[in-house]
This record gives structure tokens, sequence and C-alpha cells, in this order.
């Protein structure tokens, strides 16, 4: 595991890996899960295909190749790259499309706090511990024949399809930033700047406001982590359209309270105990 992220080699993957790989000198990452068969299912926006989702906001991490974007491609890889249903984002692509130009990341699961709080960079690990291999490929095929909702930067995106196909957690609050590691740190390190400013009335070292500045940031990323945030629960894929719904609708109703930790995280698509009902 390295401190910015972990590299792995095509030969060390395994069925079920949450993969990604960095864009734009690490700007931003693509993420997507290994189905086997050096094919990846991932998520995209609709019109780019193969090699990404822009993370950011700007056009300019737009990495689509122009195949990609006609719907077509010159890939002789493997016979269904670049298959995708209609109005879906989700996409299967080779190995190679997938990666582009860029090189291979395992995304970690189960990571510590202390080995959490010393990455670099958003959107490499998690606390949160992933559900068994046939589980995750479970979710991933069958959200490449049903969608995954509408593409959103801080919302929706790729990672967190991935971080859904490993755990089947999802963000309860529909006004709550998603899952993804990269959305957090996009705005947990203006936040932390901000936050940290007072500080400079008390602190006469540039270098201590800098540490503090990075603790905030680090303390940011950490509190909106899948693996520790309060506010997610368990969704069976095959409900999946139903609880995006039910979150929209803004008529969903709790006996109780939503019951997020219920559930282990390594059990294999099993509903909560208790449901939220939409009338």
């Amino acid at each position: 595991m390295g401190l910015l992220s972990h590299r792995v080699e095509k030969s060390e993957l395994a069925i079920g890996d949450h993969i990604y790989t960095w864009r734009t000198v690490f700007a931003y990452s693509h993420h997507g899960i290994y189905v086997g068969g050096s094919k990846i299912v991932h998520f995209t926006r609709e019109q780019n295909i193969f090699s990404g989702d822009p993370i950011l906001f700007s056009a300019a991490f737009d990495c689509s190749s122009p195949s990609s974007i006609n719907g077509s491609s010159a890939c002789t890889n493997i016979p269904d790259c670049g298959f995708k249903r209609k109005e879906s984002g989700v996409v299967l692509s080779c190995l190679d499309c997938f990666l582009g130009d860029g090189l291979l990341y395992r995304f970690d699961y189960g990571a510590s706090p202390s080995v959490f709080l010393t990455k670099l960079r958003g959107g490499t690990c998690t606390t949160a511990h992933s559900d068994p291999p046939e589980a995750v490929i479970h979710r991933a095929m069958y959200l490449l024949q049903n969608g995954f909702g509408n593409y959103d930067v801080f919302k929706n995106n790729c990672e967190d399809f991935a971080l859904y196909c490993k755990t089947g957690l999802l963000v309860i609050d529909q006004g709550a930033l998603g899952s993804s590691g990269q959305a957090a740190s996009v705005i947990g390190a203006p936040l932390a700047a901000i936050a940290s400013s007072p500080l400079k009335l008390f602190m006469s070292s540039p270098a201590g406001l800098v540490v503090a500045t990075a603790g905030m940031y680090c303390l940011t990323r950490y509190a909106t982590d899948i693996g520790v945030r309060t506010d997610v629960t368990k969704v069976k894929v095959e409900e999946l359209t139903s609880f995006h719904d039910c979150k929209s609708s803004k008529k969903c109703i709790n006996e109780n309270h939503w019951d997020t930790r219920e559930v282990t995280l390594n059990q294999t698509d099993t509903p909560a105990k208790k449901r939220q009902r939409c009338d």
C-alpha cells in the first residue's frame, strides 16, 4: 500500500477487485470493478463510454476518445468492449480501454483509521469492508443491465458506483455528499483552509498553520468515509430503483429511524432488518 495509492500489475488482479487509474497528472481518478476476462464494469457520463468520467467540473478533464463519444469503438480486444444499455452510464470495457494511457491501481478496503488518515489523496481506500467477490460481481453485472441512475460529480460518480458494488452501502440523505473519497477531498481542502484561517491569530509559525490545516483536511475526509459515517444503509441491488425513488419522492416514513448498522458489511446483499417505506 503506497502513500498516494496502491499500484498493481494486471496479473495481480482478482475477480471483484475495485480498480482505478489516475488521469491528467493525478488530477482525478476513474474507478471500476474487475469482472474477469480483462473486462471492467464502470460508470461514466453517458457520452463518455470508454476512458473515464471527469470527476471535476471542467470539460478539460474529459478524456473520452472521439470513437467513444460517437458510440462506436475500434477496440478489438474483446467483442463486447463498450457494451451499454440505452440511456445508461454503466459500461463494460476491456482493461486496456479502461486504463487508456494510465497505470493500474487497486482500491483498498478495511483500511485502519491510521492508514486512512496518512493517505495524501481521497479515493484510494476506505475503512469499510468489502463483501465477497460473488456479491460484488452480481451487483456490477446487474447494474450493467439496469443502470445506476443519473451521473453526479459529487453524489453519484464512478467511485460511488464501485463502492456500492463492493459494499452494498448507499447514502440515505439525497442532499448529502456521496461516498466518493475524491469528492470529499475536493470539498474538504477549501473547507479545511477556511476553518484553520482563525488559527493565524494564535500561531506565529507558518509551518504550524500548514500542519493544522492538513490535520483538518484529513479529519474531514475521515468523517465522510463510508466506513464510519452513520447516514448509510445496505440496499439490495434489485431494490436500488425503489430506494432512489423513495429518496427523491421525499415521502419516506420511518417508524423509528434509519437502521444503518444492523447489517454487518461482510453479508451478501442482505437487506436491513428495518425497512423504509415509501407512501
